[in-house]
């Protein structure tokens, strides 16, 4: 299968996968970044999460969104390889979380990472990296994931 198939792009950073959703999208929840990092996880579950990946798999926004959530990456893995369909991952996922998963205040999260001071120099890293230090509308860091992954042009 050739990485077209496998809608990858050789880039600047390494691999970039053109088939997870984007950061901003929610899951049914509520939660931003949550159906991202499930793709993720289905991918690193069946071998195809490439190495660009695999350095941040269950660190950056996947971590920053377990802690929120109070619970283990390593438990929402579990969760998404023993269930067989969408329906039975929801069920078990429900059970893990938190009954209050405060969605409106990790959402905030999402959409600001990258913003406050001590992060604008670690974004502006990043941009130039991607050939993007000139873009004044990438303002956070799920703004240059999107960017990476063609979602925005």
């Amino acid at each position: 299968m050739t990485n077209t198939e496998r809608k990858i792009l050789e880039g600047p950073t390494g691999a970039t996968l053109l088939d997870l959703p984007s950061p901003y999208q929610a899951h049914p929840c509520g939660l931003l970044h949550l159906p991202r990092f499930l793709a993720k996880i289905r991918k690193h579950l069946a071998e195809g999460l490439p190495q660009s990946y695999r350095r941040n798999f269950t660190k950056g926004f996947d971590g920053f969104l377990c802690l929120h959530l109070g619970v283990n990456p390593d438990e929402v893995i579990q969760c998404v390889k023993d269930s067989k369909d969408d329906k039975e991952l929801d069920a078990k996922l429900c059970k893990l979380f938190p009954e209050d998963l405060k969605a409106a205040i990790w959402n905030r999260k999402v959409v600001q990472m990258g913003t406050a001071d001590m992060a604008k120099e670690k974004l502006q890293e990043v941009k130039k990296n991607l050939s993007a230090e000139g873009r004044e509308d990438l303002i956070s860091f799920a703004d240059v994931i999107d960017f990476d992954e063609r979602k925005i042009p």
